[in-house]
């Protein structure tokens, strides 16, 4: 019994530690967004998950919101929804094919990730058209866009979380790796631990679509997968896309030879 008491007592200085930490931190961190798609693009003014991620960033306060995926083609563009500006980042993996499918996964990869962060230069960073090379410049750009907009205070950051293949209820989604990136940058891998854990249960309680996306999953991944969700399409800067497409190609030969 001694030992249960003391590990809880470990456990709630962990948490309060994360918490103040946190509190006093230039993110607000709000967790998962979603479970799947539900149109695409997704994040496009008007559009269901655009407007709930605004909706939660005013509840901050806040005038800017920060939205991460990854990177599957778009430009990435940031833009106003109602009285919130949205930033939108994606992260490109360039040892990895996980900038391409989500669905790959190399789990020895991932667990070294989340015991020691993403290795220095591994992502590149896509946002507004432009590919920023390392974690510095993608956040000048996020901090300057962030000024520009009237922000003051924390920027609430939330990743996108829509699985396109798979159980959306067992994988993280679009968007984890790069937001635990932040949370390890900005606070250190044991707030990024605990805000990481809690993020996950966010999108249970604050995701009004939560029972039609979790219910209808499978049927709308399908939609989604062949194209059946393309409402309102916005040509991707195909250049980019194409360049990406061959490292990952290349990636994926270097696992084999």
């Amino acid at each position: 019994m001694k030992w249960w008491l003391i590990a809880l007592a470990i456990l709630a200085l962990i948490i309060g530690y994360s918490y103040i930490t946190v509190s006093n931190g230039p993110i607000e961190p709000l967790g998962r967004l979603s479970f799947v798609k539900l149109s695409n693009p997704d994040f496009y003014p008007g559009h269901p998950h655009s407007e709930l991620f605004a909706q939660q960033v005013n509840k901050t306060g806040s005038k800017v919101g920060l939205i991460v995926h990854m990177y599957g083609g778009s430009n990435y563009r940031s833009y106003q929804e109602g009285d919130i500006y949205i930033i939108e980042v994606a992260y490109i993996d360039t040892e990895g094919a996980g900038s391409v499918s989500l669905n790959h996964i190399d789990f020895l990869d991932s667990f070294k990730v989340a015991l020691f962060g993403v290795p220095d230069g591994r992502y590149k960073y896509m946002s507004d058209g432009h590919v920023y090379d390392t974690y510095d410049e993608m956040m000048a750009h996020v901090n300057e866009l962030a000024e520009e907009h009237g922000q003051e205070g924390p920027i609430p950051m939330a990743y996108h979380g829509n699985v396109r293949i798979g159980n959306p209820v067992l994988e993280p989604g679009d968007g984890f790796p790069l937001y635990f990136q932040v949370l390890t940058k900005t606070y250190g891998i044991i707030p990024a631990y605990i805000y990481m854990i809690s993020g996950m249960l966010t999108p249970y309680f604050n995701n009004p679509y939560r029972n039609f996306e979790l219910g209808h999953a499978s049927q709308l991944q399908y939609y989604y997968n062949h194209g059946l969700l393309n409402e309102n399409y916005t040509e991707v800067n195909s250049s980019t896309k194409s360049y990406y497409h061959n490292l990952y190609q290349s990636n994926l030969a270097k696992e084999y030879e």
